[in-house]
């Protein structure tokens, strides 16, 4: 289960598996309103700049077929999506090793903006929260997240 810096080849895949996840697991958390929110913010134009500056991974399935991926940039990480049909198979423990291991190798602290169903993995994973955001979206809805961090040698 290797993983690999995502090409431009991959923007469809990238932009299908956070898609997928999204639609899959964020409306059992949030209103329609965030959730379209969550869709428009992980666009096809930001995944591709993304993936032009050679920010972007991918991990892909003993067939090799992408089924998670990661974003870093600097000392954070982004868009860690595992196809729903995929989770609890350890690609997503995988794909957040990884992505802290890389920060780690350059920054002290090591920065996430947890949505609600991440936010307890990260707690488990010695994240502390550092900031809230209360957005709001469509509909009169509101998108809520949380800003964690850990130190990169924990």
């Amino acid at each position: 289960m290797p993983i690999r810096l995502a090409t431009k080849n991959d923007r469809e895949t990238v932009h299908r598996i956070a898609h997928e996840t999204i639609s899959a697991i964020y409306p059992h958390y949030y209103p329609r309103g965030a959730v379209d929110f969550f869709l428009n913010h992980h666009n096809p134009e930001a995944i591709r700049r993304d993936i032009e500056m050679g920010l972007v991974y991918l991990v892909v399935d003993e067939s090799d077929a992408p089924v998670g991926t990661v974003t870093l940039r600097e000392n954070e990480i982004l868009r860690l999506f595992v196809l729903p049909a995929f989770q609890g198979k350890g690609y997503g423990k995988m794909l957040l090793d990884f992505a802290e291991n890389a920060v780690a190798k350059q920054f002290d602290t090591i920065i996430v903006d947890a949505s609600l169903p991440a936010k307890s993995l990260y707690l488990k994973r010695s994240y502390r929260e550092t900031a809230y955001h209360r957005l709001p979206a469509e509909n009169g809805d509101y998108l809520c997240y949380d800003v964690m961090e850990k130190d990169a040698c924990t």
